[in-house]
């Protein structure tokens, strides 16, 4: 009988993860021209999956007339325009808030709890942030961020100090997303295989570390199948938000 209650329980506490807001991250270092055409397809591709986002924009920062993450965490209560309404998707300007969760419960899972009350609703939250904030705020977790990189001249250069930064001080493990455009004819496709393989050669060679890359296209024409994967790829890895109201009965 005991071991018939112990399944029930495991079964209904895997249930609530599968239904409590999972989390993921784009880690954005100075290349938001790859980054948000990236953030917007993979935003899309989630809610075609069936998913509601909140994409929480930590290279925004709040203010009087930008209400965001900060003004939630000093008042649950109070929900911006639009965060409780049928929308699929939404963005929440978070750079303050995001701080302040590091300053006020370190790093790790438990600076993303206050995250499982604010975004209930919401099936993924995206951490949108700047590479230093994303070590502070995710070591010790094992979310796995994405990291753009184009063969556009810097691009490479800031992705591979951005995914050095995230493996040596947060033990984070960056999946990599190859951006090329749409016509495979202009050769952009072996431009950025050639970057991604020369950025996962020099993270295993100086960091240890193998390095996951997918390339992904523009939505408008190759673009879907490979943003169906990554999307999966992220989602699988993704970090569940505990529920403590389920906790329950207290």
């Amino acid at each position: 009988m005991l071991d018939h209650l112990s399944n029930q329980g495991a079964g209904l506490q895997g249930f609530a993860l599968q239904t409590a807001p999972r989390v993921m991250a784009l880690a954005s270092h100075g290349s938001q021209q790859d980054e948000l055409p990236l953030l917007w397809d993979l935003c899309s591709t989630l809610v075609g999956l069936g998913y509601s986002v909140a994409v929480l924009d930590g290279t925004t920062a709040e203010g009087e007339q930008n209400h965001g993450l900060g003004h939630l965490l000093e008042d649950a209560c109070w929900r911006p325009d639009g965060i409780d309404e049928a929308s699929s998707w939404v963005v929440v300007p978070a750079g303050l808030g995001l701080q302040r969760l590091c300053d006020s419960a370190g790093s790790g899972p438990s600076a993303l709890e206050p995250l499982s009350q604010l975004f209930q609703n919401y099936g993924v939250v995206v951490i949108y942030a700047r590479v230093g904030l994303m070590v502070s705020l995710l070591d010790g977790s094992d979310i796995e961020p994405l990291l753009a990189v184009s063969p556009q001249a810097m691009s490479p250069v800031t992705a591979y100090q951005a995914l050095k930064e995230m493996v040596l001080k947060a033990r984070l493990k960056p999946t990599i997303a190859a951006i090329v455009d749409d016509a495979p004819a202009t050769g952009t496709s072996v431009a950025a295989g050639s970057t991604t393989k020369k950025l996962q050669d020099c993270a295993m060679t100086f960091l240890g570390y193998q390095a996951h890359a997918q390339t992904v296209g523009r939505q408008t024409a190759s673009g879907p199948d490979e943003m169906f994967q990554l999307a999966l790829r992220l989602l699988e890895n993704a970090v569940a938000l505990p529920r403590k109201h389920w906790a329950g009965v207290h």
